[in-house]
């Protein structure tokens, strides 16, 4: 049921109508087409209306991507918005990531209720997060917190630390970016030290494989670099089946015709790690990070994910 006007999918938060807006900026732009020419469609997911438990309970990130993803299959919309670092590495048949906009900042930040770093928050303070990322990197760095969940949109998130549910929580950096917010950090983390979420700061376009209209629209505002350091990160995820029960992080940086990947993977808890890092050239992408994969399960062994798994 195809229309003159493109729709694009998203999901509801105000940070995914942002970076659908974003997608219509630049489609427009590029192509010299009024606003109207396109309609943000705001579908509720799975992952939306989940909030009393973390999602490696409930199904991992397609639970973000599912319903959007049938509203494509079956023409109601056009193409999707999502953010990278939310996209399973197996997509549905007959659908693909087919362009990556530019990369915005990679690191995380950490807002304190009343103290501004991580490291000052008192011994045994509160921490919020939903990540098992973020969890697993704050125990490495402080096992004494107290790390619980904290699910739930950016806003809402902030609204529980206010009211004190926890003294200090992380967000992206480019996730507040988006937002106009960048203000509201109190500290920046390194991301040497607190290495970000494979594909964090990076939106995606999904679409139907083979749309002969949409294929090319969308082609134009393709970033290639930052598409190649995504194929590298997303071929190290899928070498390590990496889902939200999978506290993993890396990242690919490029230099000319060069790409150097760091990745790392810890347990939940932050006492054992894993870490590998490798280079080689843009064009080798995938194989890079398919390998990286490959051989840090291996060092890791299957003692370190079926213990905690």
């Amino acid at each position: 049921m195809q229309t003159d006007v493109v729709k694009i999918g998203t999901r509801g938060s105000a940070l995914a109508v942002a970076q659908a807006a974003e997608v219509r900026a630049r489609l427009m732009a590029a192509h010299g087409l009024p606003e109207e020419a396109f309609e943000i469609v705001v579908i509720s997911t799975t992952g939306d209306q989940i909030q009393d438990r973390p999602l490696s309970q409930a199904g991992g990130k397609g639970l973000f991507t599912k319903e959007i993803e049938e509203a494509m299959l079956d023409g109601r919309i056009d193409l999707a918005v999502h953010s990278s670092k939310d996209m399973p590495t197996v997509l549905p048949d007959g659908l693909e990531i087919s362009a990556f906009l530019e990369r915005e900042d990679v690191r995380d930040v950490f807002i304190g209720r009343s103290i501004a770093k991580l490291e000052d928050l008192p011994q045994g303070a509160k921490l919020g997060t939903s990540s098992l990322r973020r969890q697993a990197l704050v125990l490495r760095l402080r096992p004494d917190l107290d790390v619980g969940m904290f699910r739930g949109n950016v806003q809402t998130r902030l609204r529980k630390l206010e009211e004190g549910v926890a003294e200090g929580t992380l967000l992206a950096l480019a996730g507040l970016n988006r937002l106009g917010m960048p203000h509201i950090a109190t500290e920046v983390m390194d991301p040497e030290r607190f290495p970000p979420a494979l594909g964090q700061g990076a939106i995606c376009i999904e679409s139907r494989i083979g749309d002969a209209r949409i294929g090319p629209m969308i082609a134009a505002i393709h970033h290639a670099e930052t598409g190649n350091a995504l194929l590298c990160e997303r071929a190290f995820l899928g070498a390590l089946d990496g889902s939200c029960r999978t506290p993993i992080a890396g990242l690919a940086r490029i230099e000319g015709d060069r790409l150097r990947f760091s990745g790392l993977i810890l347990t939940p808890d932050g006492r054992e790690t894993h870490e590998i890092a490798t280079e080689g050239a843009v064009v080798d992408a995938v194989r890079l990070g398919a390998e990286a994969g490959a051989e840090i399960r291996e060092k890791a062994g299957t003692r370190f994910f079926d213990s905690w798994q």
